[in-house]
């Protein structure tokens, strides 16, 4: 069984991932995948050079994420190009180690953790998708403080994302991250169990 599995910036999708895996499901997650694509040496971190400079690397020739988000996270049309870049490499690798877990563990729940997954028009890739959720007003504190930002700067943050109300709607299945780690691990418990996974 595969699922996949969004929120918000800061809503706690690590976390809720880990809480899965601690279950025994297997995690597919599209930050690492992410971070692979741009690796140096590779054709998706040339291409982004070329569009946004050199400035966006390291010393070392590593990618420079935080440079890189400053240039993209007040642009549209910057942050549209970096999505056009990167995306179809992402999903190719999603597609490819999810339907490899699937096929190596088909007893087993594949997780696919996916920030990104309604904005990216992932959602297709799913049947059932679980969303972490947070109130808006608690993701932007636990941002500011996470991330060292400003209000503003959390606050355009959130803004390139779609809204947390949004994704809410659209889910499957909603695991509330708002309360303590105690309580989140009682919804996944109760999930699992509703899902019939041993």
């Amino acid at each position: 069984m595969i699922m996949g599995l969004t929120g918000g910036i800061a809503s706690g999708k690590s976390t809720v991932s880990a809480i899965f895996v601690d279950k025994g499901a297997r995690l597919v997650d599209a930050d690492v995948i992410a971070r692979e694509v741009m690796l140096p040496e590779s054709p998706v971190l040339a291409a982004a050079v070329q569009e946004f400079g050199e400035e966006i690397l390291q010393p070392d020739g590593t990618l420079n994420r935080a440079r890189l988000g400053a240039i993209v996270f007040h642009d549209p049309d910057a942050r549209q190009k970096l999505n056009e870049l990167t995306h179809p490499a992402i999903r190719r690798e999603i597609k490819n180690r999810m339907y490899a877990l699937e096929q190596e563990v088909p007893q087993q729940l594949v997780i696919v953790d996916i920030p990104l997954l309604y904005e990216s028009r992932l959602d297709n890739l799913f049947q059932e998708i679980i969303v972490v959720y947070v109130p808006r007003e608690l993701q932007l504190d636990r941002l500011m403080e996470r991330n060292t930002l400003t209000m503003e700067q959390a606050e355009g943050r959130l803004s390139a994302q779609m809204d947390i109300e949004q994704k809410r709607s659209k889910a499957t299945y909603v695991i509330d991250n708002s309360g303590n780690l105690d309580n989140t691990r009682q919804q996944v418990a109760a999930l699992w169990d509703r899902l019939g996974l041993s």
